[in-house]
């Protein structure tokens, strides 16, 4: 199982068919979540593109996610967290950090995937908007959003995804700490990533 450092990113190659399980080891922290295809990563997972292909705001099991050209990268394949999923909101960045008045740098999920792209001798062409996994942002029927609702915290729960294609996967453990979206109590923590050939047996 490999770590996904609090406040850090880590990312990670992918072959077509295996599964990558993302663990919410504590519960309450949010995942940002990249998918550039391995032979060209101008194409990525496209949170604008997976919305107008499955016509929802939240992707649940047996749904795609859809590249920036249309295709299919993963499909999710098992949830056991409660569902709470974000497509809208961006990565946080240095710039999103001084908007919040913080002064000095700050740890970002923006920096984060360079940094674990990076360590893999890869350099992402952008930040692409990305799968905010266990990441609560109710929105209300006249189109408000939020940012003061705390996660739901199901410890341990995870997101299996299936790899429709070669890929490199990147995650970054939020660092956000100003805002409630990693508890009340402001404090990031690690998460977990296993890659597997194969859909493990369900237990008879």
């Amino acid at each position: 199982m490999e770590t996904i450092p609090a406040r850090r990113g880590k990312a990670a190659y992918v072959k077509k068919g295996q599964s990558i399980r993302i663990v919410n080891t504590h519960g309450a922290q949010v995942v940002d979540t990249w998918a550039f295809t391995a032979s060209m990563l101008t194409e990525f997972m496209s949170m604008e593109h997976t919305r107008a292909t499955l016509t929802k705001l939240v992707p649940r099991v047996g749904d795609g996610l859809y590249t920036n050209r249309r295709r299919k990268i993963l499909t999710m394949t098992a949830d056991t967290s409660r569902g709470d999923h974000d497509t809208l909101m961006a990565a946080c960045d240095s710039e999103r950090y001084i908007l919040l008045g913080v002064k000095e740098y700050h740890d970002n999920c923006t920096d984060n995937l360079f940094a674990a792209m990076q360590a893999l001798g890869l350099t992402p062409p952008e930040c692409p908007s990305p799968l905010n996994l266990f990441m609560n942002i109710p929105w209300d029927a006249e189109g408000t959003l939020g940012f003061a609702a705390p996660p739901r915290p199901v410890p341990g729960g995870y997101v299996r995804l299936r790899a429709d294609m070669d890929l490199v996967m990147a995650f970054s453990a939020c660092p956000q700490d100003i805002l409630p979206i990693n508890g009340k109590a402001g404090k990031p923590v690690e998460a977990h990533f296993t890659v597997t050939d194969k859909i493990p047996r369900a237990s008879p």
